[in-house]
């Protein structure tokens, strides 16, 4: 009698596992974007500009600042992760997270304690900063083991379900605030609860972590303890990954570097974008935001669904030609615009491009990886393209606002998808076998033959990564 578990079951599984993982992930990205939904209303208290604008750089420049940390925090617990197991990693960064979000929530004002008020808010995302790029490598890295084999394009959408999830959460706080309290209590002590609900919401998951299941195998764990051996290298090293998987690690920098320039773009900057380029009510921003992120949510399982059934490569190459050549009208439109309706279309313009990237980008990295080294080399390749080009795109593009030259910015991002669009093209291969398939069973019913480096075991050589076939 066979003691295989039914695919009913197999998906009852993996969806408690995708729920518990996703819900830290909700929360970790809700406490990185109620930072800049309310920055317009705490930047006087911890920045000494009067100018409106000058203050606003100086608290993107802040929200820049921290992802510095993100390739210190991928590297940390990638390596941990690799080593101790996926729950181990995802318990301890939201228990960061929740730290810095209380923190915030009762920091002094320049008022009280000077400049110290900003050299601690600089501290403290920097710490959420160091969690948060551990959060990105290891969740993409759970959910996509954690996801049945004929549907991990659907269960691995979760990851940016609950990254939007979180923007968007941190949204309706401020849309809800906006509306109950007056604005002057807002500026003044109001923006503290947005981080205060982060706190708790943190310590929530934390407790819902605790019942997960680990997806990493007790021979790597075993062995990641077993001391190295002269030549070889172990689990979740930089030795492993610089040394075996330096190609796929380049691979992984290059499918990241033009989605999330235009995700941040288009969920991030675009807020201050509308409120000082286009002339448009922050209040009315807030709406247009929320319901253009809310239905964008919505549509990541969409796409993560088409992915199952066409392969992850078409929906990146969509989100590649469609953004090299839109991206210029979409923005320099919005630009002009002061009308509500039509900014909210412009902006579901941006989001309808970039969903064939954020739906399948963290799976599409995963599969670069086996397991022995996949949370370190899917979470330190997106954190060096994430904080050298993502996380600053608020800040270039309140420079280029600053100075007028917001065409120099629509120009940027447009470089940076095609820089992408070239990686999606010559790097990656639709339909074939990947480490996920070797280890846990093919998503296609015509499965390739996996590239040497697949299997190899921890310190083997694996040069191939345009012959490591790729979806």
């Amino acid at each position: 009698m066979s003691t295989q578990p039914t695919e009913a079951a197999q998906t009852r599984k993996a969806v408690g596992n995708i729920l518990k993982g996703s819900a830290g992930n909700l929360v970790e990205w809700y406490d990185v974007y109620v930072y800049t939904a309310f920055a317009a209303y705490f930047q006087s208290h911890f920045f000494n500009s009067k100018d409106d604008l000058q203050a606003g750089l100086e608290a993107m420049a802040v929200f820049s600042t921290s992802f510095l940390m993100r390739p210190i925090g991928a590297w940390f617990f990638g390596r941990y992760a690799d080593r101790k197991g996926r729950k181990a990693a995802l318990t301890l960064s939201v228990t960061m997270m929740s730290a810095g979000s209380f923190a915030i929530a009762i920091l002094p004002t320049q008022q009280v304690i000077g400049l110290w008020a900003m050299i601690l808010l600089v501290l403290i995302r920097v710490l959420q900063g160091f969690s948060v790029g551990g959060e990105y490598g290891t969740s993409a890295t759970y959910m996509s083991e954690a996801a049945t084999t004929k549907r991990r394009g659907f269960f691995s959408s979760f990851q940016y379900v609950t990254l939007i999830g979180g923007q968007m959460l941190a949204l309706l706080v401020l849309v809800v605030l906006q509306n109950v309290m007056p604005k002057a209590d807002l500026g003044e002590w109001g923006w503290r609860i947005p981080f205060a609900i982060g706190g708790v919401a943190a310590l929530v998951v934390l407790w819902l972590r605790r019942s997960m299941e680990e997806t990493v195998s007790e021979e790597q764990i075993k062995a990641a303890q077993v001391p190295a051996v002269p030549g070889q290298a172990q689990p979740g090293t930089m030795k492993l990954l610089f040394t075996s998987y330096w190609k796929p690690l380049l691979v992984c920098i290059g499918i990241t570097l033009g989605g999330t320039v235009a995700f941040y773009t288009y969920t991030n900057f675009i807020l201050k974008f509308m409120n000082d380029t286009s002339g448009i009510a922050k209040t009315d921003t807030s709406v247009i935001n929320f319901w253009a992120l809310f239905i964008f949510m919505l549509l990541q399982p969409v796409y993560g669904i088409i992915s199952d059934k066409v392969g992850r490569k078409p929906l990146l190459l969509w989100f590649g030609i469609t953004g090299v050549l839109f991206t210029w009208p979409l923005l320099s439109t919005l630009a002009g615009t002061k009308n509500p309706f039509t900014a909210f279309l412009l902006m579901m313009g941006g989001l309808l491009i970039v969903g064939g990237y954020t739906s399948i980008n963290a799976l599409v990295k995963a599969e670069l990886f086996p397991a022995s080294i996949r949370a370190l080399g899917v979470g330190l390749g997106y954190a060096i393209a994430n904080s050298l080009f993502g996380g600053t795109v608020p800040l270039i593009g309140a420079a280029l606002q600053k100075e007028g030259r917001e065409d120099l910015f629509f120009t940027y991002v447009t470089v940076a998808i095609a820089i992408s669009l070239l990686v999606y093209i010559f790097a990656l291969k639709n339909k074939k076998s990947t480490h996920l398939d070797h280890e846990q069973g093919h998503a296609w019913d015509q499965p390739a033959a996996v590239g040497a480096g697949v299997a190899a075991s921890p310190g083997r050589d694996d040069d191939g990564v345009l012959d490591t076939p790729r979806r």
